[in-house]
């Protein structure tokens, strides 16, 4: 036999045995793929793990719903093994995620301050509970909620009365209806749609969904300011499914899990955010009040005692000391 064919030919079985011995990890995710999570969890996820693993493992998105549509299911959907990883908001299963929503309220986290290391703070002692059957790769907030409107300018609470505001939890919700509004909830891909049918008058939610969502194109008004809170989001994965992984392969999604991928996400989430608010101010179709201080004292005083009677209805007083680092 010719030796130069017999080398050739078993490097071949090497790369195809290589080839067929890849891990791939599936990651649901319910928005479309040029939505920010996709580059800033997904494909940083990708690239380190299959760069640490010399391509042996890789991390591949699902988008749109492909592993099943629908935010609410998401966690659901990763203790199944339907995803092997997956990301959600806990405001769409508030009454799982209670002490973690905290993380929500206006004032819990100080503006300007990253959500993302009061939420790994608060993790291990007071929040790792409300996550059972998986690993957390990544927790973040959003940029700080605003109200995004049609036909409606908002400068006073008694504007909102009487008002259907689409909401992504408890915490939003409550506020809602102290400022006098009626919250609806439903999943953010339905908004556009509840926007542009009258269905809704507007959301609480942040900036960054002029962008990833659209609603610049159904919503006219954005008013900036009020103490609305921001969002929670998480990233997790199968327990069960990544220690059935070799050593090397959980080390590798160990580096990239916790601090690495929440300040990947909470950081691309704001960059969004902010150029979602330039564009939005060079439209001359929309409205943009900029609340005054004295406006804003007003939703201040309509929210006060909705934190606290929060925070002791979820006994989170440890997990909001730990937020704010006390």
């Amino acid at each position: 036999m010719n030796m130069k064919h017999t080398i050739v030919g078993a490097g071949l079985a090497a790369l195809i045995g290589t080839a067929s011995m890849a891990e791939e990890l599936k990651f649901a995710n319910f928005t479309p793929p040029f939505h920010t999570i996709n580059q800033s969890v997904i494909e940083l996820m990708n690239t380190s793990i299959s760069d640490a693993t010399g391509g042996a493992l890789t991390v591949r998105g699902y988008h749109g719903g492909e592993l099943g549509a629908g935010p609410v299911e998401q966690y659901v959907r990763v203790l199944q093994g339907v995803a092997d990883v997956a990301w959600g908001l806990p405001g769409y299963t508030s009454s799982q995620f209670g002490r973690t929503m905290i993380a929500e309220l206006p004032g819990a986290i100080a503006d300007g301050e990253p959500g993302y290391i009061g939420l790994l703070a608060a993790y291990d002692e007071h929040l790792a509970g409300e996550f059972p059957g998986t690993k957390l790769i990544a927790l973040w907030t959003s940029e700080p909620n605003i109200m995004i409107m049609r036909d409606a300018e908002i400068r006073t609470p008694a504007d909102l009365a009487g008002l259907k505001i689409r909401v992504a939890g408890a915490t939003a919700a409550d506020i809602a209806v102290a400022l006098g509004a009626t919250p609806v909830q439903m999943p953010i891909n339905e908004v556009y749609n509840a926007l542009q049918t009258g269905l809704i008058d507007g959301v609480f939610t942040g900036s960054s969904t002029l962008i990833d969502f659209k609603l610049d194109e159904v919503a006219n008004s954005l008013i900036l300011g009020a103490p609305l809170g921001r969002l929670t989001f998480y990233t997790v994965m199968n327990q069960a499914r990544y220690d059935g992984l070799p050593a090397d392969q959980q080390a590798a999604i160990d580096a990239v899990a916790g601090e690495v991928a929440s300040a990947s996400a909470e950081t691309a989430w704001l960059a969004t955010a902010d150029a979602s608010l330039t564009a939005a101010r060079a439209d001359a179709n929309n409205v943009m009040i900029d609340l005054t201080p004295e406006e804003i004292a007003a939703f201040n005083e309509a929210i006060a005692g909705v934190v606290d009677a929060y925070v002791a209805s979820v006994d989170g007083a440890g997990a909001l000391a730990a937020m704010r680092g006390e």
